[in-house]
């Protein structure tokens, strides 16, 4: 699915964290999806990527992924997020590939991986989002 339809399908670009933080989706599908994120503006207080921003890129990825697979008409409700940090990253641009694992009619589950420009791995994840209906659609 082409990146602007999956944003226009989610939603984005109504003043969401995602948007604050800068991340911005560059392939998606409901077997992969793909985003970026700056670390510049979503560091802690010694200059290096913050976890809680690793968590949201984390769960973003996961949980955009899990929207695609659900669908028009459904959305997906993060309901477990697991990750690990294994090193820090001070500058330029990390990467989340997001990858099925298990999705069905109800439940979707992706692994995560963040890397650092060098393809050093950043830290891994695991999003799994509850598949509900829409109240709007």
């Amino acid at each position: 699915m082409d990146p602007a339809a999956t944003a226009r399908m989610l939603g984005v670009g109504r003043n969401v964290l995602d948007d604050r933080l800068g991340i911005e989706i560059v392939e998606a599908s409901a077997e992969r999806v793909v985003a970026r994120m700056p670390v510049e503006g979503n560091t802690q207080v010694y200059g290096t990527l913050h976890g809680g921003a690793s968590c949201v890129l984390a769960e973003s990825v996961g949980s955009c992924a899990a929207a695609v697979h659900a669908g028009p008409g459904r959305m997906a409700l993060g309901i477990e997020l697991n990750i690990s940090h294994h090193r820090t990253v001070s500058d330029g641009v990390v990467t989340a590939v997001a990858t099925k694992v298990s999705a069905g009619r109800t439940l979707a589950t992706y692994d995560v991986v963040v890397t650092d420009e060098r393809d050093r791995r950043i830290c891994t994840a695991r999003v799994t989002s509850m598949l509900r209906d829409r109240p709007d659609a």
